[in-house]
């Protein structure tokens, strides 16, 4: 954070690999469009490695490692859950000591160790439990998993989730970097980045969720794991290309640490009045560093934070620093801190909101095991696949929503049960062996559709909202605040998960059996939507006392 007073000392300029010398690389000019070529490139193909290694995920746990759905569903939310919440950690890395440049570059690395090691779980017996028959899964007779074996799928999922906490925070921040926000331009650019991000990572979906997965599913595992890592390969090679041209922002330090201050600043100084009018030399306000963005300043919102920026004796040095970081925070701090504060109500209801989005990857895919898989008369659809939908969707109505319904937005403000019932219904009647159900695939359509109309509402919406809102070297944490709401949702979903499964049950009707059509996975739905419906209330609640910041 610019012009914040501090115990720590500014580290050097974040450098590119061409330039180990401090190029004061904030003085160029950004470049701009010029710079995504690199930057979106690393990351569309750093995430068509990642969707493609995870499309089929759930798939490939029970068909390889032989779990049964509530322990497949419960590790893959774990894992989710752990990578969402290792962005936080890499945006404190980044903002306190080496810049985002670098923390991109050291977890492009371990996500592709990471891949490299799951590709060798495919790749190697050794690694795997032994083949077994599908009449063996369907009957629980097949060998499971021994210790060492699922430590090694362990393993790869742990650098997995280091390289999703480097990769994650960073990446548009450091795209957003690239464009110059002080001019026309360079707003307009930004603003028809995040759009052009969300559609560059769908149409990176729609590969993994199709060719992807028909590799992995009718091929080879190991080609469909090792084609991933290729591409991660390439992202590496990519990003290092645009050294040159990127404009890099050093890290101002911990941005936990200048919160921490603002609040002990402010305690100390609780039984001080604040003058009726702000009068120069009263706050301190040290001279704003070098910044693409214009300085925030102090308002009377959350005034009791105020004191912490209220200058007392002689706080402030001949040098204009102050002499105690503890005791006197610069106006931009507090501001700052404000930021966070007002963005919190809302980062709370979208935990819950994506509660519904997280059965997609796990309990969708088990319904579509166990539904007519045939499109036509030759083609047969990949369970893992059928999110392909949604992604259609998203990708029909991202324009629509773009330049019509934010637009209309802009001039007013100024500023799922009834298909698994069938499904289960209509399989348990067929009485077949496999327990797949007469009923096409193709009858999941609306909740998919309906998934991929509250992804383009919610996440695009997040990570335009996250980035305005907050400060310039809050970015970091800002994005990584969307990786925590699905960590935290992940961990939601697999709490859900537990207590609905040990509690129905113990009531004598599981609703997630290991036998999808014996469950009452309609009944779980349910309980989601009303969970989701108490949320959304919640939000409009939230919404309505929000007060927006220009920043």
């Amino acid at each position: 954070m610019s012009g914040i007073c501090s115990s720590f000392s500014p580290s050097e300029e974040e450098i590119g690999a061409a330039d180990l010398q401090d190029t004061n690389t904030n003085q160029r000019k950004p470049a701009g469009w010029k710079a995504m070529p690199f930057v979106l490139g690393n990351e569309t193909f750093e995430r068509l490695a990642s969707f493609g290694l995870m499309a089929n995920f759930m798939v490939y746990l029970q068909s390889e490692y032989h779990m049964n759905q509530v322990k497949a569903a419960t590790l893959l939310n774990t894992w989710s859950a752990a990578s969402n919440f290792a962005p936080v950690i890499g945006a404190y890395v980044s903002d306190a000591f080496i810049g985002k440049f670098w923390t991109i570059a050291f977890g492009s690395f371990s996500s592709l160790l990471g891949m490299i090691i799951m590709t060798l779980t495919a790749l190697l017996p050794q690694l795997r439990p032994p083949p077994c028959t599908h009449e063996g899964q369907l009957h629980g007779q097949c060998v499971g998993h021994n210790k060492a074996q699922l430590g090694i799928l362990i393993a790869s999922l742990c650098w997995l989730s280091i390289g999703t906490g480097g990769i994650k925070p960073c990446s548009i921040p450091f795209s957003v970097d690239q464009f110059d926000l002080t001019t026309e331009e360079g707003r307009k650019g930004n603003n028809s980045f995040y759009n052009l991000y969300y559609t560059t990572q769908t149409i990176v979906l729609l590969i993994t969720q199709t060719v992807v997965v028909y590799i992995q599913n009718d091929i080879s595992w190991a080609l469909g794991f090792g084609i991933p890592a290729l591409c991660m390969l390439f992202a590496i090679v990519l990003f290092f290309v645009g050294t040159k041209v990127y404009i890099y922002i050093k890290p101002e330090g911990s941005v936990f640490a200048a919160v921490a201050q603002v609040f002990v600043a402010a305690y100390k100084k609780r039984q001080l009045n604040l003058p009726a009018d702000e009068v120069d030399g009263q706050f301190y306000n040290p001279p704003f560093s070098r910044s693409l963005l214009p300085e925030l300043h102090l308002t009377r919102q959350y005034s009791c934070l105020n004191k912490a920026a209220l200058i007392v004796g002689d706080e402030v040095k001949q040098d204009g620093l102050c002499e105690n970081p503890w005791r006197l925070c610069s106006g931009q701090q507090v501001e700052n801190v404000k930021c966070l504060i007002n963005i919190i109500p809302i980062w709370l209801t979208s935990v819950l909101g994506f509660l519904a989005m997280n059965q997609q990857g796990t309990f969708t895919v088990a319904q579509a095991l166990k539904m007519d898989l045939q499109f036509g008369p030759s083609i047969k659809i990949p369970a893992g696949s059928v999110g392909v939908i949604t992604l259609i969707a998203i990708a029909i109505w991202l324009p629509f929503y773009d330049r019509v319904v934010v637009a209309a937005l802009e001039k007013v403000t100024k500023q799922e049960g009834f298909i698994e019932t069938e499904r289960r219904l209509s399989a348990l009647s067929h009485g077949g062996t496999d327990g797949i159900a007469p009923m096409t695939v193709m009858w999941l359509t609306p909740q998919l559709i309906l998934i991929g109309f509250s992804e383009i509402f919610s996440i695009v919406g997040l990570i335009e909202f996250y980035n305005k809102q907050f400060p310039e070297h809050m970015r970091s944490i800002g994005n990584s605040l969307i990786y925590l709401t699905f960590s935290f949702a992940s961990y939601a979903s697999s709490i859900v998960i537990s207590v609905v499964h040990d509690v129905s049950a113990r009531h004598g009707s599981n609703w997630l059996s290991d036998d999808i059509n014996t469950s009452k996975l309609d009944y779980f739905y349910f309980l989601i939507a009303g969970i989701s419906s108490l949320n959304f209330l919640f939000f409009l609640f939230c919404a309505r006392r929000f007060r927006y910041r220009n920043v």
